[in-house]
């Protein structure tokens, strides 16, 4: 896999052969030294792992400049992913990258501009967990080109990675300008500010929000078939909450919507009359959409399935996961003409069908996930929540027809931010693929001019490969110890 010489003073050249790898000095993460220099301190220094500076430090192994080579391999399949960072000062690494450090000549960030850039396919091994070794790492082939060449190209792509950066960092703030402005959206809808005008045209022919929790109430009195005595849902408590307009009305989740948990998922489960039917898991529900590109099926008792059946219109909000992704959910639209919900995912149906499923669901992910995490449960590997805790959500209702002008007007506001969203994306994704370009023209002699004064970097490698060896002569050689054969030793000491 040696590169051929297509550029006239450049050459092909080994990892190993150019760099001193340092990985001698590196601490394992599990260390006990760790443990001591990541103790707190005023002064804090870098440190670093596979992936690039992964926290601080109050201590420090290096004062110098050198490349940083992830070992653990994920990274180097994976188009657009750093491999190779470049250190400079005051560091420390752990044991999941490889220390590297050009020899005189070579530019180190001539070379770890190059290792972001080339394929490792062949290189990288194991089947768990894919590993760059340093026997691997050190037959990494690359070209070379004159030092003076090597500096014009780190200039060059600098000049140009400059340019890119500015841009990248005004598309990643206009990411954080569009997440601000599509909360103070959500909140404008949410506590009428969205609809004023509207309410103002209207407020005379509307049903007051109030008015409509009463009615709503009263269905579920009038209404009542389950065991035992009907019990009022429980009211919001109104301290703390915001203010809303005076034809709004605060109502609990468990006062609009009948909750309902979902079916347990167990594979060792045996039923008479079974039907296997799909069903949605916590991952499938996200915030603002269904995702419905793996969705498992489970097999359980015909006669169950209705209890548990989704219908167009159900709020699905997630009982379980991390402590941040309680409650998050959105609206079942009948995706799937027979689709249930496991047990980590919760079912709110709206008691009257004129309420806004997506009115609600817009609610609950903005502004729900103080109110989930407060109520929340976190144990070692999982945050959940009860159906009791997330039945009692405060939720301000407006009249019916505010609820779908909030919403008409609400969606068309988030598929603009959407669409801009996505540009930036795009236009994130195309900067990382100019760079990559940049980096091939590079190292294909296209990005800047040769100058044949310049001394071929044969003579470069050759040089380096001398003093290399003439160092290898200085140090002293081992002494090479003579062990006696365990039998030979045994039948000595019979003899004395």
């Amino acid at each position: 896999m040696t590169p051929q010489i297509t550029l006239k003073g450049w050459a092909p050249a080994k990892l190993g052969d150019i760099v001193q790898v340092l990985d001698n000095e590196r601490i394992p993460i599990n260390n006990e030294e760790r443990e001591k220099r990541l103790s707190k301190a005023i002064t804090k220094y870098p440190y670093y792992g596979a992936t690039g500076q992964v926290g601080e430090i109050d201590n420090y192994i290096f004062d110098r400049q050198a490349i940083l080579l992830g070992e653990d391999a994920a990274p180097f399949l994976d188009f657009g992913k750093s491999k190779a960072y470049l250190v400079d000062g005051k560091f420390w690494v752990n044991n999941h990258a490889h220390i590297l450090r050009g020899h005189v000549g070579i530019d180190n960030k001539f070379v770890c501009y190059q290792l972001n850039c080339i394929n490792y396919r062949g290189f990288v091994s194991g089947t768990t967990r894919l590993k760059l070794t340093q026997g691997s790492m050190k037959s990494l082939p690359l070209m070379i080109a004159p030092a003076n060449e090597q500096k014009r190209i780190v200039d060059k792509i600098e000049e140009l990675f400059s340019a890119l950066d500015k841009g990248e960092a005004l598309l990643k703030q206009v990411q954080q300008q569009l997440a601000t402005y599509r909360q103070s959206v959500l909140k404008a809808a949410v506590t009428g500010e969205l609809t004023k005008e509207w309410r103002e045209q209207n407020k005379q022919s509307l049903e007051t929000g109030e008015a409509l929790l009463q009615r709503i109430l009263k269905f579920r009195r009038e209404n009542w078939r389950g065991r035992g005595n009907y019990e009022e849902p429980s009211a919001p408590r109104l301290i703390g909450l915001s203010t809303i307009p005076e034809t709004w009305m605060w109502a609990t989740l468990a006062q609009i919507t009948f909750i309902k948990g979902g079916v347990t998922v167990d594979k060792k489960r045996t039923t008479d009359d079974p039907i296997t039917v799909p069903y949605l898991r916590v991952a499938n529900v996200q915030n603002g959409y269904i995702d419905l590109t793996d969705v498992k099926t489970i097999t359980l008792k015909k006669s169950k399935i209705e209890q548990y059946l989704l219908k167009n219109g159900d709020i699905l909000l997630n009982e379980g996961g991390d402590l941040d992704k309680l409650g998050r959910g959105w609206v079942w639209q009948g995706e799937i003409e027979t689709c249930i919900h496991q047990n980590h995912v919760f079912r709110a149906r709206p008691v009257f069908e004129q309420l806004s499923s997506k009115y609600i669901s817009y609610y609950a992910n903005a502004f729900g996930q103080s109110f989930f995490m407060e109520k929340g449960k976190q144990s070692v590997n999982l945050a959940s929540i009860s159906l009791t805790a997330i039945s009692g959500l405060p939720i301000p209702i407006p009249p019916i027809e505010e609820q779908l002008e909030i919403v008409e007007l609400l969606s068309k506001k988030l598929s603009e931010i959407e669409h801009l969203v996505n540009w930036c994306e795009t236009e994130l994704a195309r900067s990382a693929t100019l760079r990559h370009s940049i980096l091939k023209a590079a190292f294909s002699g296209q990005l800047v001019p040769q100058d044949p004064a310049d001394e071929p970097a044969s003579e470069l490698l050759a040089r380096i490969k001398a003093n290399r060896e003439a160092d290898q002569a200085k140090r002293p050689k081992k002494v090479k110890t003579t062990r006696t054969p365990r039998a030979a030793g045994r039948k000595s000491r019979k003899a004395a």
